[in-house]
C-alpha cells in the first residue's frame, strides 16, 4: 500500500515537471499543439517508467534513463524511436537543470541509438516536368466545369508546391487573398505559428490566378458564396485535406507513367530544395525558405552538393588536372 502511495505521488511529482517543461516550450519556443502532444506522450511513457520503480524525474541518475531506453530496445522500439524519446528527454533535463529544479543534467553523458539518416526522396526536374505536363493534359481534356476544376486545382497544387516548397499544411491553409495579390512574396504561417515570407515566380502565380478565375466562374453558376481558402472543400475545416491533396498527387504521379511511392507533397518540398542548393543556392536560405528552425534539419540535402563541390574544385583549383 505504501509503495502504492509513493508511486502515486511521484507521478504526480513528475507531472508538474513535464506541465512546466511543456508551458516553456509553448510559450518560449512557440511549440505547436501536435508538437507538445508528442513531447508528452513520450515524457508521459518515461515517468510510467521510472514511477513503476518508485523513481521520479526529480531523482533520476544516468543509470536509470540507460535502464529506460534499454526497456524501449526490449519493447522492440525502432532506434529512431528511441532516438525521439531521449530527445525529448535530454530537453526535459536542460530545462529543469537550467531553472534549477536540478543540481545536475544525468542526461548529458547519454549517447543516442546509432542510425542512418535516410537520404530524401528526390523527383528530377524532368520528373516534376513529366508531372505538370500530364497535369496541365487534364485541364485540356476536361469538358465538364466539376472536371475542370478538379484539373485546374491540382495544376495550381503542383505549381506552388514546387516554386515555394511549403509543407503540405501550410499549401492547403492559404487564404484565397493569396492568389489576389500582386505581390512576388507569400506570408506563409508555419510550424509554431512562425511567419516567413516566401518568393512566387510567375508560373505559381499565373496558376493561382487561373484557378480563383474558374472558382468564381463555378460560383457565378451555382450561385454560391466565395470561399476565404484558396483551396475550399467540404471538410471540418473548409479547406482541402491533406491526405486528399496527397492522393491526387499520387494519381497524378500514374498519369505521368511515375511511381505513385515517389510522389507525395513532401518529396516536392524535397525537389525544391535540392534542385535550389544543385544551381547554387546558399544553404542557409534554403533554410529560410524552408522555415527549418536549426540549419541541422536543412543539411540533409547536402548530398546533393557532392557532385557540384567536385566539380568546383576540378575547374577552379590551380593544381587539378587539365
Amino acid at each position: 500500500m505504501k509503495r502504492a502511495t509513493s508511486s502515486a505521488r511521484g507521478k504526480d511529482a513528475n507531472r508538474r515537471l513535464i506541465e512546466l517543461f511543456l508551458d516553456m516550450l509553448a510559450a518560449e519556443r512557440g511549440g505547436a499543439k501536435n508538437t507538445l502532444e508528442a513531447y508528452r506522450r513520450d515524457l508521459d511513457d518515461f515517468s510510467s517508467h521510472l514511477a513503476a520503480d518508485g523513481g521520479s524525474i526529480q531523482a533520476a541518475t544516468t543509470d536509470e534513463l540507460r535502464g529506460y531506453l534499454h526497456a524501449l530496445h526490449a519493447r522492440g522500439f525502432a532506434p529512431a524511436s528511441t532516438a525521439r524519446r531521449l530527445s525529448a528527454i535530454r530537453q526535459l533535463y536542460r530545462f529543469l537543470y537550467a531553472e534549477g529544479h536540478r543540481g545536475d543534467d544525468p542526461a548529458a553523458v547519454i549517447e543516442g541509438p546509432k542510425r542512418g539518416r535516410p537520404l530524401p526522396k528526390v523527383l528530377t526536374i524532368k520528373d516534376v516536368d513529366r508531372l505538370l505536363i500530364a497535369a496541365r493534359a487534364a485541364v485540356a481534356a476536361a469538358e465538364k466545369m466539376p472536371e475542370r476544376l478538379r484539373a485546374t486545382r491540382l495544376v495550381c497544387l503542383l505549381e506552388v508546391l514546387y516554386a515555394t516548397g511549403l509543407r503540405v499544411s501550410e499549401l492547403i491553409a492559404l487564404p484565397a487573398a493569396a492568389a489576389r495579390r500582386d505581390e512576388r512574396l507569400l506570408v506563409v504561417r508555419g510550424k509554431g505559428g512562425k511567419e516567413r515570407l516566401v518568393p512566387l515566380n510567375d508560373a505559381a502565380k499565373a496558376a493561382m490566378r487561373d484557378y480563383l478565375a474558374l472558382i468564381a466562374e463555378a460560383g457565378k453558376a451555382d450561385k454560391a458564396a466565395p470561399s476565404k481558402w484558396l483551396f475550399p472543400s467540404f471538410a471540418e475545416a473548409g479547406h482541402l485535406t491533406r491526405q486528399h491533396a496527397a492522393r491526387e498527387l499520387k494519381n497524378l504521379a500514374v498519369a505521368a507513367g511515375l511511381s505513385a511511392a515517389k510522389v507525395s507533397p513532401h518529396v516536392l518540398r524535397h525537389a525544391f530544395a535540392s534542385h535550389l542548393l544543385q544551381n547554387g543556392a546558399d544553404l542557409r536560405i534554403v533554410q529560410t525558405l524552408l522555415g527549418h528552425a536549426d540549419i541541422s534539419t536543412t543539411q540533409i540535402y547536402t548530398h546533393v552538393l557532392d557532385e557540384r563541390l567536385k566539380a568546383i574544385v576540378r575547374d577552379l583549383h590551380p593544381l587539378a588536372e587539365s
